[in-house]
């Protein structure tokens, strides 16, 4: 059985879950460059791969299980995917944020790396945003006239209010979530449904 996780913070939150469920690993993804790692269990490995990859590993069936975040889920589509078990780790809230103030006279303008989210919240407002791609420093954009908001992940707030920006609307309410191969589940259904109960068992005893 293979698990795909990503290194960081959903890694460390998951690490107490996966003990509930029997598994240790071997190696801490932090200090190892290994990208198997192995567990307790002979037949149980652990993939590191990136958080956006997730999906897409568990999807094609390179790894039977995996975690990841709400927020990678929607953007990804997860239509090949089970989501049987919100974990409850790794919570955070994704806003839209940028100064404050009044709208700009021309079609707003969003920079974000969840384009299919945030085209779909502005969309269900009627309104038309053009939409600006980035992959990380998403603060940088309304500080240097790139775009007049950003949609981004906040957990504390306190990286927007340093650069003199403000949560403005809530989206969603994020949280990581445990996803399934859909031939995983039918071919290793006792297996896959034991783990999923165990790590059930963690989340409703934290």
């Amino acid at each position: 059985m293979t698990i795909a996780l990503s290194k960081g913070r959903i890694f460390k939150d998951t690490l107490p879950l996966l003990a509930h469920a029997g598994i240790v690993p071997q190696d801490d993804p932090e200090t190892s460059r290994k990208l198997i790692l192995d567990t307790n269990i002979d037949d149980v490995k652990l993939v590191i791969i990136r958080a956006a990859d997730v999906p897409t590993f568990v999807e094609y069936g390179a790894a039977d299980l995996g975690v990841t975040g709400k927020d990678v889920l929607l953007e990804h589509g997860g239509g090949g995917l089970y989501e049987p078990l919100d974990l409850r780790i790794a919570r955070c809230r994704l806003m839209v944020a940028g100064r404050p103030g009044a709208e700009p006279a021309r079609r707003l303008r969003v920079a974000t790396k969840y384009l299919n989210i945030t085209k779909a919240y502005y969309a269900g407002q009627g309104r038309q945003v053009e939409l600006i791609k980035l992959y990380g420093s998403m603060e940088l954009a309304p500080l240097v006239g790139l775009a007049d908001r950003i949609v981004d992940l906040v957990e504390t707030g306190n990286t927007l209010k340093a650069n003199g920006l403000e949560p403005l609307e809530h989206i969603m309410d994020i949280s990581s979530r445990l996803v399934v191969n859909k031939a995983s589940m039918k071919m290793k259904h006792a297996r896959v449904k034991t783990f999923i109960d165990r790590m059930a068992e963690a989340v409703n005893s934290r």
